[in-house]
């Protein structure tokens, strides 16, 4: 045999994205530890669980949990009791009895993203003024983050796994960069995403900013930096994404800052594409969504009455 166990269980674990294996893992770890369920499960267990959790988790949550264990089970090589008829029965049940308003960030509309990048401008300036590297640094990161994030749509995760090696940038003219992995890509093909140059706002100017002052050459392009000036060698971590843009939210001045996430520059684009006239096939395409009701969700939730909704770019044209 030229290929060992390990080289098996290194592939299989590379067919599976980092934040699925962890809310699987936490999944599993909820019935076990926390439930004190005991695996491998039954379905009349697993009906049990449903109903205990059922007041205090939501539909979408239990769902989740479901198929983090009907994966352990698959993995283990047993049969998977989540598609037993009660566990289905029960499922439908809490949803009549349990229904719940999908909970959804708020879409940043194009004004307040103006305001943030004017905030960050200032700070830019102050920092730099005031020879602070740290500050003037962390200005540059959140810039090229936030633009980029935006006009390009982009997932929480993938912003944090961009890597410069993957970014070919050109002043004035676009950015292109490849992504080995997305949700999407379910055969792990990598996808190739492109931005535009634009006269306002634009994302290409923030990024290669944001490298040239970080002196960045190869690996991650969004990092951790201290208060010195000192920046990671390491990429920021999906989960600091949220505090630290809701930070940076509230000091630029932004309203219930609170309730806007990393996932709030993805809805956000969606939402000025459809208010500039996108017609559903250009959106997913550009955004990288297979699933047409994944993208629907996004122009449902569309408030045309929000702040900046008719705001537009005088480069809107070239997005497409």
């Amino acid at each position: 045999m030229n290929g060992t166990m390990n080289d098996v269980d290194v592939y299989i674990q590379a067919a599976t994205r980092d934040n699925t294996r962890r809310s699987y893992q936490q999944a599993v770890r909820h019935f076990e530890v926390e439930w004190k369920g005991f695996l491998p499960a039954t379905a009349d267990s697993i009906a049990r669980y449903l109903a205990h959790y059922a007041p205090l988790l939501s539909v979408n949550t239990l769902r989740q949990r479901l198929s983090a264990l009907a994966q352990w089970h698959l993995d283990q090589g047993y049969p998977d009791p989540t598609k037993a008829p009660m566990v289905r029965k029960v499922l439908r049940g809490i949803q009549a009895l349990h229904p719940t308003q999908e909970k959804q960030a708020r879409p940043l509309q194009l004004d307040q993203l103006a305001r943030i990048v004017s905030w960050l401008d200032a700070g830019i300036a102050n920092a730099t003024a005031a020879s602070d590297a740290g500050k003037r640094l962390k200005f540059h990161r959140d810039k090229a983050l936030i633009l980029l994030g935006f006009w390009r749509g982009f997932r929480g995760d993938e912003l944090t796994r961009l890597r410069v090696e993957h970014v070919q940038a050109v002043a004035g003219q676009g950015l292109i960069c490849f992504l080995p992995q997305t949700k999407g890509d379910r055969n792990n093909n990598g996808t190739t995403f492109k931005a535009p140059a634009l006269a306002k706002l634009c994302p290409v100017e923030a990024y290669l900013d944001w490298i040239g002052v970080a002196h960045l050459v190869d690996g991650p392009v969004f990092r951790g930096i201290d208060r010195w000036g000192h920046v990671s060698d390491s990429g920021l971590h999906v989960n600091s994404l949220v505090p630290m843009m809701r930070s940076l939210f509230e000091a630029a001045g932004i309203d219930y800052a609170d309730q806007y996430s990393s996932h709030s520059l993805r809805r956000g684009f969606a939402n000025w594409a459809n208010s500039n006239g996108w017609d559903l096939k250009t959106l997913m395409e550009y955004v990288g969504w297979t699933d047409p009701k994944s993208a629907m969700r996004y122009i449902d939730s569309i408030d045309p009455f929000a702040p900046g909704h008719a705001v537009q770019m005088e480069d809107s044209s070239r997005i497409a």
